[in-house]
């Protein structure tokens, strides 16, 4: 019992003792966190994240022709998986045929009636045009009759000579008109003929037309390449997805040399945003690998993005390497280079003390409460132009003297402050 006791009161003794012992330190360090200003390379960066896509993609379509047949959407029936890499001409998806085939056997069907009609009307023509030849044959015979019964009453009495003159002339009124006849009727029949073969050729064009659109009811690969599946309204189209015969997009086939990122900046950043500025970029599925690149394109126009209040702004980055490694879909860390200064002096934004928003000062180790132009800053530091040399220490808090002494001011920004300096 005593050795217990003895023990918990050591203990008490020992934690007091390291209390007092460290305590005057570590309130040292707070209250005097002090850092030097630096000299060398500035940076002024944004960073987000990014998507990778292809720069180049060809479009892998279903049969846009389908339309023409009143069939709207397709269902995929079966789909190679994503990234698979094919060639011209091999499978990627095959479509329901189901509604088109339907489609395929109305036709089938007027195509018979098509056929019926035309050769009933061939058969009609042919019976039609045979009865005017025969009568216009018939009649040329009954002329040459009514000619030898002319020549046979020259000694018959004169009414009778004129009787038999009138019919001679009768027969070839009539077979004029025959013939009148024939020509109408040969125009009216060929008419028909021409009909009911425009009709008949139209369904068999729209046929052959409906055999080919259900040939591209099997998707192939209009060239080489890895397939990525295309984005619809309820997400990725894939196996038992539909798609619209107004946009039958099945999938893509990204060229993989060119790769660019998508990214998006918020309202805040984008004004620092410009085409042309330097990006570094990194891979989260390969953290070993860098890559570099330029901003291609700022949109002009916000968005918002899902779960976010904010407004962002597309941006799109060039990626100047190809590598087989880069893949569409993949994550990446980008770093817009805003500005970059090669020969300067900065500090820490903690170090920088502001009053009356045109006035910027530091606390010095020295002891002096220095004033100081700044310049651009990025996420931790600030560029100092003039009142600081390289290696100056400044406090990164207020120290205890800070209300004892005045500011030291620059001379050269007299006129530059606001009018109570």
């Amino acid at each position: 019992m005593k050795k217990k006791t003895f023990f918990v009161y050591g203990t008490i003794v020992a934690s007091i003792f390291l209390y007092f012992f460290f305590k005057p330190s570590l309130v040292t360090n707070e209250k005097e966190i002090l850092a030097q200003a630096k000299r060398g390379k500035f940076k002024v960066e944004i960073t987000t994240s990014g998507e990778l896509q292809a720069l180049n993609s060809t479009l892998v379509l279903g049969p846009i022709e389908a339309r023409r047949f009143r069939v709207g959407n397709f269902t995929i029936e079966e789909m190679v998986d994503e990234g698979t890499n094919v060639k011209k001409g091999e499978f990627i998806a095959s479509l329901d045929k189901t509604e088109l085939f339907g489609r395929l056997e109305d036709k089938r069907l007027e195509l018979e009636q098509a056929i019926a009609l035309f050769e009933q009307t061939q058969l009609d023509t042919s019976l039609v045009l045979r009865q005017e030849r025969d009568n216009i044959i018939n009649l040329e015979y009954e002329i040459e009759e009514r000619k030898l019964i002319l020549n046979q009453s020259e000694y018959e009495p004169p009414a009778i000579i004129k009787q038999n003159e009138n019919n001679v002339e009768k027969a070839k009124r009539d077979l004029k008109q025959a013939i009148d006849r024939y020509r109408i009727k040969t125009m009216q029949e060929r008419a028909r003929m021409v009909e009911v073969s425009a009709k008949l050729r139209d369904v068999q064009t729209e046929v052959k037309q409906i055999n080919e659109v259900l040939e591209k009811f099997t998707v192939t690969a209009p060239q080489n390449g890895m397939v990525i599946y295309a984005s619809g309204m309820g997400g990725k189209i894939k196996k038992g997805s539909q798609i619209s015969a107004w946009n039958p997009v099945v999938a893509t086939l990204p060229d993989l040399t060119i790769m660019q990122s998508i990214t998006y900046i918020n309202e805040v950043d984008i004004s620092k945003v410009k085409v042309g500025q330097r990006v570094e970029l990194g891979l989260d599925a390969f953290p070993e690998k860098k890559l570099y690149g330029k901003v291609k394109n700022v949109a002009n126009v916000g968005q918002q993005r899902p779960n976010s209040d904010a407004k962002v702004f597309e941006v799109t980055i060039l990626i100047n390497e190809s590598d087989p490694m880069l893949r569409p879909g993949m994550t990446t860390s980008n770093t817009i280079i805003v500005e970059e200064l090669n020969d300067v002096i900065y500090v820490p934004l903690e170090a920088l003390n502001t009053q009356a928003d045109s006035l910027n000062y530091v606390y010095l180790k020295s002891g002096k409460k220095q004033e100081v132009k700044v310049g651009i800053a990025n996420g931790n530091d600030v560029v100092v132009e003039l009142g600081l040399k390289e290696g100056d220490a400044v406090y990164l808090s207020t120290p205890d003297w800070s209300t004892k002494v005045e500011i030291n001011l620059l001379e050269g920004l007299n006129r530059k402050r606001n009018s109570s300096f």
